[in-house]
């Protein structure tokens, strides 16, 4: 007994050691990362459109002071912070005009991209304008594009992330489920839009989560700290359809910004 006690005692004193450990190299990368340059590229979940707060000089890529990159850089105090994500942009568009910033000196890159390859605005407008059948229909054919042709878009942008920024920690960021299902929503799509809906988003997020790995940059994965904020929760950290600014719709509000987005990135970067 005397030694099962003895045994238990030091157990739990390399566990507590293991745990210190691991929150000291978490903080040592925060702070790695904040002494060299960090750049966010990507869209408008990378933006921040819809947590308000946007900064005028943006224009229409919408920047905002509450998204997870300014939140972040706030907190941390790189040595410089360049931020080009934009509102609307594809994997064209980060490799023709978002890329700039990066250099030798660069340590931290985040990015999401890809949802507007896949004609993700085109989609949620389908679904909420059109038949169950033509929605279905439609998030079908974005799925087609995320297996068949996404891939080799991102393999483009990793590369040149890499090409532009060798030492880089790169941290790539998926998007989140729209809708919780059975949830407090009494009118608009139906639960069979909604569970089509969020079946694309986890195939992007999968598809996206593998094409880093293979790069070498790392995923955060944000579904876990939607869950229970998305939209029919009751609590949703996502705007559903705003008929004001239509550009805001099925976009996180500030506190999916602060709650959901910087915690995963945080814990990543």
């Amino acid at each position: 007994m005397r030694r099962f006690r003895i045994t238990a005692y030091v157990t739990s004193i390399l566990f507590a050691v293991g745990v210190a450990l691991t929150g000291a190299t978490a903080a040592q990368a925060s702070e790695q990362a904040a002494a060299t340059g960090y750049v966010a590229l990507g869209d408008s979940y990378s933006s921040g459109v819809g947590a308000g707060s946007y900064d005028s000089s943006s224009g229409s890529c919408k920047r905002s002071t509450k998204a997870y990159p300014a939140l972040w850089a706030a907190a941390h105090s790189p040595s410089s912070f360049s931020f080009t994500a934009c509102s609307g942009a594809r994997t064209s568009d980060v490799l023709s005009g978002q890329l700039g910033p990066l250099g030798p000196g660069t340590g931290l890159v985040s990015l999401s991209i890809g949802g507007n390859d896949a004609g993700f605005a085109d989609v949620m407008t389908t679904c909420v304008l059109q038949s169950e059948s033509t929605c279905v229909a439609r998030v079908n054919e974005a799925k087609a594009y995320v297996q068949n042709t996404l891939p080799g878009q991102l393999d483009s942008v990793y590369s040149a992330i890499t090409a532009r920024a060798p030492a880089a920690h790169v941290v790539v960021l998926g998007y989140p489920r729209f809708y919780q299902l059975n949830g407090s929503c009494i009118a608009g799509l139906t639960e069979t839009e909604r569970a089509a809906i969020n079946g694309a988003a986890d195939l992007i997020n999968s598809t996206t989560a593998k094409r880093a790995a293979d790069h070498g940059f790392a995923f955060g994965n944000v579904t876990s700290t939607f869950t229970g904020h998305e939209i029919c929760s009751g609590s949703a950290w996502l705007h559903s359809v705003n008929w004001l600014d239509p550009s805001e719709s099925y976009h996180p509000t500030a506190a999916g910004q602060s709650g959901g987005y910087l915690p995963v990135f945080s814990a990543a970067a």
